[in-house]
């Protein structure tokens, strides 16, 4: 089973684009997809698409949100470093004066000037174009048919875990955080019906984005909890072999700031990437024990809170992909949507993914006491988990 897992980041989301590309043009098609923020904008159009569709709606979606430039990409790649900076730096005060089209517009008065307003009404910007951009540009029929035709294996129990022989359509789960309790919930296809409400509310990160109401509760972005939607997987691990591809936007590394400017892309960096490899860390190392108690003949040495994975008798792996900016930008890029800067965004995911697939590392030998294995792609170079044996495949 295949699984795509879209990271959160604003307009660097153009980078989903290219990853994703890339495994269309290898033949490769998710079975389960999960978002976040803008990542859940993305996996939205790509679940609610047939497959021929989906890299055109991708696109259309980032044609509609996106103004014309005044200089083409071409011309942007050939221009002084200074210049590129400063053009973007222009493009992103754009969107925070202005807004962005189909997606977000400014609120008169500023908010901040009013009292007693509603949840809904309590952020600098409307979001209700990009309801309508969601609407025109994605099948909520299409996404919903697992929950409306729904299997017995995903009717069982509240908490089934997703029965994976999908015949049509693919598995989602869009991350959300809950405004009163400041937990983390997934929004399931196969658990209830999403809408194109469940999407915004996923990627509505405040104080730009007010909070949107889901069946009486409130929430946020899912990023104010962890913006990296893995957990949405690792909760439900399938009955199969499962290789997770995570197209990470923010990178956990990078060099000490020397002006104010990369102080605060710096702090944004470690604030929305920190979690991921932690998480990655602890998942794979309680598989991986769990799995040695099991060879070893001793289940019963699992703890309590571990035992879950017992069921899982497959093999896991973990493809974290991870976009590197490039220098031109800037502390406010995420908000910075001009088409030269998507145009570069794009060409570095598809390049990054396709080296993920031509290295293939997923297909290599597995010692028997090793249940999951996480394998790095950064600037399309591939850091390949040291524990499998390169050059010979699983059966």
């Amino acid at each position: 089973m295949v699984a795509l897992v879209l990271q959160g980041g604003g307009a660097l989301g153009a980078y989903h684009i290219g990853a994703y590309q890339a495994l269309e043009e290898a033949g490769v098609q998710p079975d389960w997809i999960s978002g976040i923020s803008i990542g859940a904008v993305n996996a939205a159009i790509l679940a609610g698409n047939p497959p021929e569709l989906r890299l055109r709606q991708l696109d259309a979606l980032w044609e509609a949100i996106s103004r014309p430039d005044i200089c083409s990409a071409g011309q942007m790649r050939h221009a002084p470093l200074a210049v590129q900076r400063y053009f973007n730096t222009l493009s992103a005060l754009q969107a925070i004066c202005f807004g962005q089209p189909n997606f977000f517009t400014p609120r008169f008065p500023n908010p901040w000037l009013l009292s007693d307003l509603t949840a809904s009404q309590a952020g600098f910007y409307d979001t209700a174009p990009l309801l309508e951009t969601l609407q025109a540009l994605s099948n909520f029929e299409m996404i919903n048919q697992r929950f409306l035709t729904p299997e017995p294996a995903l009717t069982d129990s509240d908490d089934a875990t997703p029965a994976c022989a999908l015949e049509e359509g693919v598995l989602l789960s869009l991350g959300a955080t809950n405004v009163t309790t400041g937990e983390l919930t997934f929004f399931n296809n196969w658990q209830q019906e999403i809408t194109p409400q469940h999407v915004l509310a996923s990627g509505s990160l405040p104080p730009g984005f007010p909070a949107v109401e889901i069946e009486g509760q409130w929430y946020w972005d899912g990023g104010c909890v962890s913006n990296t939607p893995l957990e949405a997987i690792l909760q439900n691990l399938p009955d199969r072999p499962l290789l997770v591809f995570m197209v990470d936007l923010w990178s956990a590394e990078g060099a000490a700031p020397t002006t104010m400017d990369e102080v605060s892309w710096r702090q944004k960096q470690i604030q929305y990437a920190s979690r991921t490899a932690a998480e990655i860390t602890r998942v794979t190392h309680e598989l991986n024990m769990c799995r040695s108690l099991q060879q070893a003949g001793v289940p019963h040495e699992v703890p309590v809170h571990l035992a879950r994975y017992l069921k899982f008798g497959h093999s896991l792996d973990i493809v974290h992909i991870t976009y590197c900016p490039g220098a031109d930008e800037i502390a406010s890029s995420d908000a910075e949507f001009s088409r030269a800067s998507i145009a570069d965004r794009r060409a570095a995911g598809v390049r990054d993914m396709r080296a993920a697939l031509q290295s293939a590392p997923w297909k290599s030998l597995r010692p028997r006491q090793k249940s999951a294995s996480c394998h790095k792609v950064k600037s399309g170079l591939v850091e390949v988990d040291c524990f499998r044996v390169a050059g010979q495949r699983e059966g």
